[in-house]
């Protein structure tokens, strides 16, 4: 089996992953960082383009920014979904307004909103708050 490509979400190193070690909290050989954590990470532009195009491990990114009431009342849900999902997705977030490359380079037009990168492309995209369940069903069917 082919290593899997997980980019280090703390310092962007790009890390390969024996398949049978993705579920016991692998560790990135540069920084020490957990791999697959269970939780919401906040990551910028950069990390985010690095992550999309190379990890083979599913990527959720919610766009959101500090404003937003119905991306405040979704933070919580999206936690939730992320400690339900561990090992399977790796669920992220981008402040829109810290990083508006990242809203300008993804053509994202409200939020908040989700999209879901697989295999270096981007597979899905939901708008709207959603509770944590809809966040689950909705990433097991887009990835």
């Amino acid at each position: 089996m082919a290593p899997k490509k997980i980019t280090c979400l703390e310092c962007g190193q790009l890390n390969r992953v024996p398949e049978e070690k993705l579920s016991s909290a692998p560790k990135c050989g540069t920084c020490g960082a957990r791999l697959l954590g269970g939780k919401v990470a906040e990551i910028d532009f950069a990390t985010l383009q690095k992550a999309a195009r190379n990890d083979d491990v599913p990527l959720v990114v919610d766009f959101w920014a500090p404003w937003c009431g119905p991306c405040r009342m979704m933070a919580p849900e999206f936690s939730k979904a992320a400690t339900e999902l561990a090992g399977q997705a790796r669920l992220v977030k981008v402040n829109t307004e810290a990083h508006p490359k990242a809203g300008a380079s993804y053509n994202i037009r409200g939020i908040p909103t989700m999209a879901a990168f697989s295999g270096g492309r981007e597979k899905a995209r939901q708008s709207g708050a959603m509770p944590s369940a809809s966040i689950v069903n909705w990433v097991k069917g887009a990835v």
